[in-house]
């Protein structure tokens, strides 16, 4: 195709010398496919408006349709990278490759082959990001793999909401444990291991007959839970303090759900340190007078701590994994200590 005019050179790059022949212009055009096709930067429409070919040698890039739709031709192919450095030398022709997602390696080894020589002369070579992946973009893809694996996997296409339960409880557990031993990797990657329990349950639900919903509909009733819970951050309310964005959270919370009790929304099914602690937590938010209830065995003993640690600041559930580490570790110690031979009876025997 024959624009009007040419593109000019990117800003701060090399130049023809004075009196020497423009050398051209090759750009590679990269667009991310989490990026919704045609939403290109302004410099890539000036760079494709304007350019002297556009190539493309992927037939079913999402972009065609939309380069089309702008009036910008583009060839179904790329030539080798002698041809193509040749085409751009050759009056200082400007030649835009738009790159398939697995990226144009033939010609970009063979572009930097001849760079590299020393001894051939080449048009401006520019990698031009036509789309940026915005933050979270990842998630799309995640999404995206999770339906695959749903329809192919025999395993994965059959679970059940109940059947991936214990997944959910394992996977939080490594994530603590991971946060506990201040692993950062450890967090990173278990992190995605409860991410993914979120993503599949959700593409699960997409399947219910009856009652579908998906990963947007779960996205949409957190992001609407979360601004309608910080009336300080996108209402009119302030909050000074972390005691008053908790209020904030309580209050609202309260006339959300319009529970008869305090104790309604505690799952029992949570270790028991953890749910004494969130039943007096719960008392004590609520003004609640409450006392830990008197009784034989043990059990009574280890709430009434329970009890006495929340109010204290301290979350029990979390102070007993540290203190059974420890133990762990003083296991471990003496298991390493060599146990000492003991030393035979001496024998007495008549002269």
């Amino acid at each position: 195709m024959a624009p009007p005019h040419r593109a000019a050179a990117p800003q701060g790059g090399a130049g023809p010398a004075d009196g020497a022949a423009d050398p051209g212009r090759i750009v590679l055009l990269t667009t991310s496919h989490r990026v919704a096709p045609g939403l290109l930067s302004w410099p890539a429409w000036q760079v494709l408006r304007t350019a002297d070919r556009v190539l493309c040698a992927d037939p079913g890039h999402p972009q065609l349709p939309y380069l089309g739709e702008a009036g910008v031709e583009a060839e179904r192919a790329v030539p080798d990278a002698r041809e193509l450095v040749g085409y751009c030398l050759d009056g200082g022709r400007t030649a835009v490759v738009l790159t398939s997602a697995e990226g144009e390696s033939a010609l970009t080894a063979g572009l930097a082959r001849l760079a590299g020589s020393g001894r051939e002369r080449m048009p401006a070579l520019e990698l031009l990001p036509g789309s940026y992946d915005l933050p979270g973009a990842r998630l799309l893809d995640l999404v995206q793999v999770m339906d695959r694996i749903r329809r192919a996997c025999p395993w994965s296409g059959v679970r059940t909401h109940e059947d991936l339960a214990k997944y959910a409880v394992e996977e939080t557990y490594e994530l603590l444990e991971a946060i506990e031993e201040g692993d950062r990797e450890a967090v990173r990657e278990e992190l995605g291991d409860v991410l993914l329990q979120v993503v599949f349950h959700a593409r699960i639900a997409q399947d219910d007959p009856d009652e579908p919903f998906a990963i947007d509909d779960v996205a949409g009733t957190i992001v609407d839970k979360l601004i309608h819970r910080h009336p300080h951050v996108f209402g009119a309310e302030s909050a000074e303090s972390a005691e008053d964005v908790r209020e904030h959270w309580m209050r609202t919370k309260a006339i959300e759900k319009q529970r008869e009790s305090v104790t309604e929304g505690v799952p029992l099914g949570q270790p028991a340190l953890a749910l004494v602690a969130k039943l007096a937590s719960r008392a004590r938010g609520a003004g609640l007078d409450v006392e830990a209830p008197n009784g034989p065995g043990i059990g009574y003993e280890l709430l009434a701590l329970a009890v006495r640690a929340e109010a204290e600041g301290t979350e029990p559930e979390t102070a007993l994994r540290a203190a059974a580490r420890t133990y762990r570790d003083t296991i471990r110690a003496a298991e390493s200590t060599p146990t000492p031979t003991p030393t035979p009876a001496k024998t007495v025997t008549d002269d």
